[in-house]
Formats: C-alpha cells, structure tokens, sequence
C-alpha cells in the first residue's frame, strides 16, 4: 500500500514524523573501486571505506546543504531496482529530516517510497556524492509532492579522480550494445566517450529515445577494442549535453555488480590505453 500524508507546505516549521537512522547498509554494498585494484573494495574494506566515509554531523548537514542550494538532480534507487530522479528541497537537522521533490505520475515512485531503503546519488563538480535514506514518506500538499526521510548517519565523498577515465584511442571504434530500456524492440550501438574501472560515459545520438536516470541496463556488451569484450550491467546515473560537438546526449554510467574477470579486463585496456597515448605523444 502507498505511504502518504498530508503535508504543509514547503519551509513550513510544523511538526513532522522522523523515524531512527539505523546504520547504513545499502551504500556499504556498493563497490567502491579504485584504478589501483583489479577488484572492487569490499564493504567489509572498513579501512578503504573510511577514506571517503563522513560521520561528522556537522559535516553531514554541511555536505546536504550544498545539495539543497545546488539544486542539483539526485538519483534515489532501491535494492529491487526502483529508480527516481529528484532533487533535494530541504533538511531540518533539529528533526533529523530530510525533504525531496517527486512526481505524482512517476511510474516507480510507490515501489520506491514502500522500499525499506534506498541509495541516493548526487555530483557536486567533481565530487560524487552517496549515502542511504530509510523510512520513506510519501507527502501531498495541494499540487506538490514529495518524499520525506530520515537524514543519513553517513555520506561517501568520491573524488572522481579516484576513479581515473581514458578516452579511447581515435583508431578504435569501442561501442555499447544493448537494447533500449523503454523500447525493447530498439536495439542501441552507442559509441563510449571514456571509459574507467568504476563506468563508462556512452554518447546518446540526438535521433534516439531518450534514457531516463537511474535506471538499471541490464544486459550492456561493451566492445572496446578487438581484445576486449565484456557485458555487464549499466546503472545511468546522469545525462548532460553535448552542446560544443551537438552530437547528442552523454550518459554517465557506473558499472553494477562488475565480475572480477570484467574488472580485470577493464584494468588492463585502461593501462594499455595509457601506455599507447604516452607513446603516440613521444612519436
């Protein structure tokens, strides 16, 4: 059944429910992957984790702040693979609450709020934010809606050059397979900007259907070079245009539940890449 409530209006000081933040484990499971491992950093990794956690509740606020003032698009998904693309309207720190936008006529919004918990994505220039929300409220107020949640216990900060990007060599022609999410029948080809162990940015003809954020492709076959090969699965992350070339849309993507064979593969077409732009630039 749908969660909802009646809710004042936005930047009201009326009393409101907040529910225990529990320990995050939803963000734990995510791989958080270096270019410097052939393997994803476990989340029992508390070591590496910490190197990106954030616990500081001054800091917290501080981080969430910036997401509410940026008005930035966030990404909310759940385990199950409910995805929302939303942005972050307020944060009250004295009740522990946190407000986001959401569209009434979203098709995945009751499966999102009825989720035990759900993975918030954000990017700050070149900082990727990530951390869990739990107790999702579904709120109405006249023709507004929107989420309510408890505010995190912790927030991963990724730098992105933590995750180092190669474009790949102009000889190659790397590719995309796989079939168009809300067109099944439509089979896509999309050429890959830049490749990294953790995703991939792919080039979304303009001519094409567009693709919505979060949303998970499941069956991807990238095609980098005649020696590799993988499939794996893609989770959109974020569009933005490509007003400079005006080809189209770029597609920030992150790799999901990578097999360790794939990141092997990835690992040394982007060492090799390296290797080959450093010779081409002393030739």
């Amino acid at each position: 059944m749908l969660k909802s409530a009646c809710w004042p209006s936005r930047g009201s000081k009326a009393w409101m429910t907040c529910w225990p933040v529990a320990r995050p484990r939803c963000t734990e499971r995510a791989a958080v992957m270096k270019t410097t491992s052939m393997s994803p950093v476990s989340a029992d990794d508390d070591g590496s984790l910490d190197d990106y956690r954030i616990t500081s509740a001054v800091e917290i606020a501080t981080m969430l702040k910036r997401l509410v003032d940026s008005g930035v698009v966030l990404n909310l998904s759940t385990p199950s693979g409910a995805a929302l693309s939303s942005t972050l309207w307020s944060m009250d720190t004295q009740r522990g609450a946190l407000t986001f936008s959401a569209d009434a006529n979203a098709p995945q919004l009751q499966a999102l709020v009825e989720s035990s918990e759900a993975i918030v994505v954000g990017y700050l220039d070149s900082i990727k934010v990530k951390f869990d929300v739990r107790g999702m409220l579904l709120v109405h107020n006249g023709k507004t809606t929107s989420i309510s949640c408890g505010m995190p216990a912790e927030i991963f900060r990724f730098q992105r050059r933590d995750c180092f990007r190669v474009r790949p060599l102009l000889r190659s022609e790397p590719l995309a397979k796989f079939r168009h999410p809300a067109v099944p029948d439509l089979q896509l080809s999309l050429r890959v900007l830049d490749v990294s162990i953790g995703g991939c940015a792919l080039l979304l003809p303009h001519d094409v259907p567009t693709l919505e954020p979060g949303v998970l492709l499941g069956t991807v076959e990238l095609e980098l070079d005649a020696d590799t090969h993988i499939v794996v699965p893609l989770h959109l992350h974020h569009l933005s245009s490509m007003t400079v070339e005006g080809q189209g849309m770029k597609l920030g993507c992150e790799f999901h539940k990578a097999s360790n064979e794939s990141l092997r593969v990835l690992q040394r077409y982007i060492d090799q890449t390296q290797k080959k732009r450093r010779m081409m630039a002393l030739d």
